[in-house]
């Protein structure tokens, strides 16, 4: 049995950061990440776009609006501090006709209410921002995102926390706890305290320690085509308006950090937990709890899951996939996207109760535990500024049993 101060499950962006601001907020604690994985990175943390957003989309009351527009600081002065490639290359967001002008309108609104530096500009203008990308009479500019390979940022973090002395154990999946003594695959620990930061599987640890039972997590995957054109053909990103209901962004041109592109993601509903490829990881029980979920909200849902769902999964045929993105700017052809990329797993929290998608950053916790449930995107873009508020929430929560206990 190893007695450790704080024990975080789950060594992904999230986990990792939890883990070094914990450290510096309490240098002589003993901290230990546990991963299942045999290296960090190999799930959401390690397979999203790389796309560091500003922070326009979001409602100005939600958290995903104050730790975008401070994560996309935090994270290019932290990408550039240590020498990691980062190409600030912007991005346009285009309407596809009239229609959606008003939601143009209304993402402007949300921008300049959550302080972001977002221009709405003529088509023109995007022109000589981007000659290839189209719109309809306007577009919004924004010059603060920027891409880069989240996989070195991990890294980079990881060798952070190391060198202030935080331990790291892979290959040691979460198997059960009792109280806050956690078993792992090989390892047993007497933690004074567990974040879970465990992703794809944060309901199932969660539902572990008694907390998150009116959640489980929805997988969606996510697949991108790349392109075989030269670097540099595309200089922006390019997004189309998306549907404000929803908590994904549409088809879209992503410049990535190499100066290439690609075109996605889909938000394909996934039959288990892993599914990247083909019957790769298949798991019956999540297969089963999936094509339940799947149904109770084909029947039950607050929003068109059907539609969504079938969208979606139209998805899947490439050439499908490039006619949307052709809504979005000129020369992309099926003869030069035929590559798919790796594909990626969201895990998307779902409200039970109520039969809808959490559309904000979602946790649970006490003075024993914290639980981060939901972390989807943009949850790389917040990770810095979204843990250091995530270690503040469980200080409270220590803080209040304290006075609890002096009043008694």
């Amino acid at each position: 049995m190893k007695p450790i101060d704080y024990l975080i499950i789950g060594g992904g962006i999230i986990g990792v950061n939890m883990a070094l601001h914990l450290k510096r907020r309490n240098p002589g604690a003993s901290i230990c990440v546990v991963d299942k994985e045999p290296q960090l990175g190999l799930h959401g943390s390690g397979r999203n776009s790389g796309v560091v957003h500003s922070g326009f989309y979001y409602t100005s009351n939600s958290l995903k609006a104050r730790f975008t527009r401070d994560g996309n600081i935090a994270m290019k002065n932290y990408i550039r501090d240590r020498k990691i490639p980062l190409n600030e290359c912007g991005k346009l967001v285009v309407a596809k006709d009239e229609s959606e002008l008003s939601t143009l309108d209304e993402l402007l609104q949300r921008g300049h209410a959550n302080g972001v530096d977002l221009v709405k500009i003529t088509e023109k203008d995007a022109q000589e921002i981007e000659p290839r990308v189209k719109t309809c009479q306007y577009a919004l500019w924004s010059p603060n995102t920027a891409t880069a390979n989240p996989v070195p940022v991990l890294d980079s973090f990881k060798k952070d926390a190391e060198e202030l002395g935080i331990e790291f154990h892979c290959s040691e999946p979460f198997v059960r706890c009792e109280g806050n003594r956690v078993w792992t695959k090989s390892l047993e620990f007497d933690a004074g305290y567990v974040v879970n930061a465990a992703g794809l599987y944060a309901d199932q640890v969660a539902h572990s320690f008694g907390f998150g039972k009116n959640y489980a997590i929805l997988p969606f995957k996510g697949l991108y085509l790349k392109s075989n054109e030269p670097v540099g053909s595309f200089k922006t990103n390019i997004y189309p308006v998306p549907n404000l209901k929803n908590p994904f962004l549409g088809v879209h041109v992503t410049v990535t950090v190499d100066g290439h592109h690609k075109i996605g993601p889909t938000a394909i509903p996934a039959f288990w937990r892993e599914q990247y490829k083909g019957m790769e990881n298949f798991d019956f029980g999540e297969f089963f709890q999936t094509a339940s979920l799947g149904t109770q909200l084909m029947l039950k849902a607050d929003f068109d899951f059907r539609r969504l769902a079938c969208e979606e999964l139209r998805k899947y045929n490439r050439a499908h996939l490039v006619e949307l993105s052709q809504e979005l700017a000129t020369g992309l052809e099926p003869s030069t996207l035929k590559k798919w990329g790796p594909s990626g797993i969201r895990a998307q929290l779902l409200n039970l109760e109520k039969k809808s998608l959490e559309m904000d950053f979602v946790f649970e916790g006490n003075t024993k535990s914290f639980h981060v449930l939901n972390a989807v995107s943009p949850g790389w873009t917040c990770s810095i500024p979204f843990t250091n508020y995530m270690v503040d929430e469980m200080e409270k929560m220590q803080s209040n049993k304290l006075r609890k206990a002096g009043k008694e």
